[in-house]
């Protein structure tokens, strides 16, 4: 599936409670959807004010996995890396290519003035990519 990159997609997603480490469901009418909010998501755990930082910085991303569950994780942990590595949070994402094994998208976001935790590892903790009745949803729990 290519996801229209003119298209724009509201992040849709929530932060859950977790014991130890942080934990949101994100949601998504297709699988680009669920990518986009996911994304978004776990960017507004990493800084006070994701909507505050600028679009200066802009990267190009490809995943290959082996299901939805991997392409996911996949995806959320290079832009994790990134975070870590550069200190650059992402907060608008085009998806040029989304199936359930590829992604190739143009991130675009800032370096932030500090990061309030640092996400050691995306989990497969109890990962599953469900249908629901509005598209797909699914809950992703960060190693912090």
């Amino acid at each position: 599936m290519f996801s229209d990159p003119s298209r724009h997609y509201a992040p849709d997603f929530e932060i859950v409670e977790h014991t130890a480490d942080w934990s949101i469901r994100a949601r998504g009418v297709d699988l680009a959807h669920l990518l986009v909010s996911a994304a978004y998501g776990m960017s507004s755990l990493l800084v006070d004010d994701l909507d505050e930082l600028p679009l200066s910085e802009k990267r190009a991303v490809q995943i290959d996995a082996f299901d939805r569950e991997s392409v996911l994780v996949e995806w959320l942990g290079e832009l994790a890396y990134l975070a870590e590595r550069d200190g650059v949070v992402f907060r608008q994402f085009v998806l040029l290519e989304a199936t359930p094994t590829i992604v190739r998208a143009t991130v675009r976001g800032a370096r932030a003035p500090r990061l309030q935790k640092h996400i050691k590892a995306v989990t497969y903790h109890n990962l599953e990519v469900k249908q629901s009745d509005d598209g797909l949803e699914a809950e992703i729990v960060f190693d912090v």
